[in-house]
């Protein structure tokens, strides 16, 4: 009998631990669907779902999901309900964000008022304009700083928004914003084609006039033709924006509109000048000479941060200083101060040699130090412009296992964790970084910021590795900043082709984290982010017939394709590492232009190119192989001469590829 009841108890047991695996083998897949329902807004799915993953650590995200979908049609308590089920969780922060911006577009201020002191992330333009718009109502804010930071909001959108479009036309009616503002909002929206945000802008002072909008958008220039007599203010603004759009679609033609007398006898001199500014833009952005002459048709008031920075870069491509130091100084604080512009500032100094050639000197030497560092484009050239050199910096203390198990019990950190192992990995990104910086104030601490990289690093997940290593302040550890996974496979295969081994990791940080599963949203692939049409004309290149366009995500094929075809664009540009890069990037064709013109320092090259994406990927994966060339040599390294020079095409050189990608 009692040989019987051990058996009963053995095979109960065994029972139980069956039910609870299949439990939570149930409920990972109850999760896999209910994301796949959240994307096609079934909320009906999802709900009939959530007892199922009550107690997984991702039951914060099911929440969302069906509350989510649920919200212009929710009640506070409703709302109230689920943030209550999980206090401290991204998913619920991320809810609380998402009520807010409800909340202010219903106006329903008692409830956002409520629910504003707990909103830790606190980084919405929107919810920030709608809490400015709040406080001077209650008169707890300065009017003139409450109109100053919305604007300034306001202007940086994108696109069309609620929060800081009503809070804009708030402190217009109060004559704390100008009918400028609006106008200036305007053409920025239009500068950057967004119609709907240009339409919001003028219906704040002129209604009637959106009408228009659509017709200067598809075509600027018959628009201009027909404005033949006399006109009112609001339509002079309007052909402001009119000679805004021409000069993105057909710049020369923007520059004979602006020359003609009937737009300079009837246009205020803010408004020339601002059309002026866009055009000298659009000018240095094709490299033409005469931008520099256009720019001086404008003065800095009437200039955006954007037309500014590329009066600098137009600046320094004639070799003009004293235009570039006067240009940087007439940027916001906020901007000059950044690495970018305190380099060139100290350039500047040095070359007009004011007062005399010493003391600049010594407040150039001052201004590099300010931002030199051992990685980061301008942090570089600031260190070698010092006489130094780059090299690894000294590695922190050791982690204790104190501050590992601390960040291995994290409770966001492992829901991150949870949420990747299951392919959840936007969500699993967005949860970690949560969980490292915006969870309490000021983010973690040095320490636990290295701790949590550490988990990240050992469990291969490099992107995290490196973006949460590199938020240390004081205590900057290179082997997770720049980790070398695949370390014998990279340098193998870099040595084979004849390719710079930091090259090769330098672009793949830069590309894909060491995320091999990573595509882009125009269909990149992969270790190095490489496009189908490019892998195939690689593969075939290279006489590698046995290609599958389905294990282009695999490390090996990946890296075989990437490296071949980084070689092939390296050796069309002559060797050079940031002509190559850019074609890398943009395609061959592009740099192939830009490199057109006066043989220019690699710097002044670089910060000229056209494309923002494009001019900072270059910085990134220059930086990061003079970073890996200082790991991987263990000797000192100069980002200067990996720069070189970039002019036109040297003759002698071989035959370009015509057919490169």
């Amino acid at each position: 009998m009692k040989l019987v009841s051990i058996k009963l108890a053995t095979i109960m047991a065994a029972f139980v631990v069956g039910s609870v695996a299949h439990a939570k083998e149930s409920a990972q897949e109850a999760l896999t669907e209910m994301r796949k329902a959240y994307y096609r807004q079934d909320v009906a799915a999802i709900e009939q779902r959530l007892d199922l993953v009550r107690d997984h650590p991702l039951a914060s995200l099911a929440d969302y999901w069906a509350a989510r979908l649920k919200l212009q049609s929710a009640t506070q308590e409703q709302v109230r309900a689920v943030l209550d089920r999980h206090p401290g969780t991204y998913w619920q922060d991320r809810l609380r964000n998402d009520w807010l911006l409800e909340l202010g577009r219903r106006q329903d201020w008692t409830h956002f008022l409520a629910e504003l002191p707990e909103f830790r992330m606190n980084d919405d333009p929107q919810v920030r304009c709608y809490a400015l718009m709040l406080e001077h109502q209650r008169g707890e804010t300065d009017g003139d700083a409450a109109a100053d930071e919305v604007r300034d909001l306001w202007h940086a959108q994108s696109d069309k928004d609620e929060g800081c479009g009503m809070a804009a036309g708030y402190f217009l009616q109060r004559k704390l914003l100008s009918a400028e503002d609006v106008w200036v909002r305007a053409r920025l929206a239009m500068e950057a084609r967004q119609y709907d945000a240009v339409t919001q802008a003028i219906g704040l002072l002129h209604p009637d006039q959106t009408v228009e909008v659509g017709a200067i958008g598809d075509d600027p220039e018959k628009y201009l033709d027909g404005k033949l007599t006399a006109l009112r203010a609001e339509t002079k603004e309007m052909v402001t924006l009119a000679l805004v759009r021409l000069a993105a679609r057909d710049n020369d033609a923007a520059i004979d509109q602006l020359q003609k007398l009937r737009w300079r006898s009837q246009l205020t001199e803010p408004q020339l000048q601002w059309a002026w500014a866009v055009a000298a833009k659009w000018s240095a952005k094709r490299g033409q000479p005469e931008a520099l002459d256009w720019f001086g048709k404008s003065a800095p008031g009437h200039m955006s941060t954007d037309h500014l920075e590329w009066k600098i870069r137009s600046a320094l491509r004639n070799q003009n200083w004293q235009q570039v130091q006067s240009s940087i100084n007439a940027l916001p604080a906020s901007v000059r101060e950044s690495p970018v512009w305190v380099y060139w500032r100290a350039r500047a100094i040095e070359a007009l040699a004011q007062p005399d050639a010493e003391a600049a000197k010594l407040v150039a030497q001052h201004l590099y130090a300010s931002v030199a560092g051992s990685e980061g484009f301008y942090e570089q050239l600031s260190t070698e412009a010092l006489g130094l050199t780059v090299t690894v910096p000294p590695a922190p203390a050791p982690l204790t296992e104190l501050e590992r198990s601390t960040a291995e019990r994290h409770p966001g950190l492992q829901r991150a964790l949870t949420a990747m192992d299951m392919g959840f990995r936007s969500e699993g990104v967005r949860e970690w970084h949560y969980s490292v910086r915006l969870a309490t104030p000021g983010g973690m601490n040095d320490r636990e910021l290295l701790a949590a990289a550490d988990l990240a690093c050992r469990r291969e997940i490099w992107d995290r590795c490196i973006n949460t290593s590199r938020y240390t302040v004081l205590e900057q550890d290179f082997a997770q900043r720049f980790p070398l996974p695949q370390r014998s496979a990279v340098i193998k295969r870099a040595d084979a082709i004849d390719l710079p081994p930091a090259y090769v990791y330098g672009l793949i940080r830069q590309e894909s984290r060491f995320v091999t599963a990573a595509r882009s949203s125009v269909g990149a692939s992969g270790l190095m982010q490489v496009m189908p049409a490019t892998a195939r004309w690689t593969a075939k290149k290279i006489g590698m017939e046995d290609f599958r366009q389905s294990e282009l995500n695999s490390f090996d094929t990946n890296l075989i394709i990437g490296t071949a075809y980084l070689k092939l664009v390296l050796d069309d540009f002559e060797g050079s590492l940031p002509l190559a890069a850019a074609g890398y990037n943009a395609g061959p064709r592009r740099p192939r232009v830009w490199r057109n013109g006066a043989l220019l320092d690699g710097d002044v090259w670089v910060e000229n190119i056209s494309f923002d994406e494009t001019r900072d990927y270059v910085r990134h994966v220059l930086a990061n192989t003079t970073s890996y060339a200082a790991i991987l040599t263990g000797k000192p390294q100069s980002l200067r001469a990996r720069l070189g020079k970039v002019g036109p095409r040297n003759e002698a050189a071989p035959q370009i590829d015509r057919d490169l990608p």
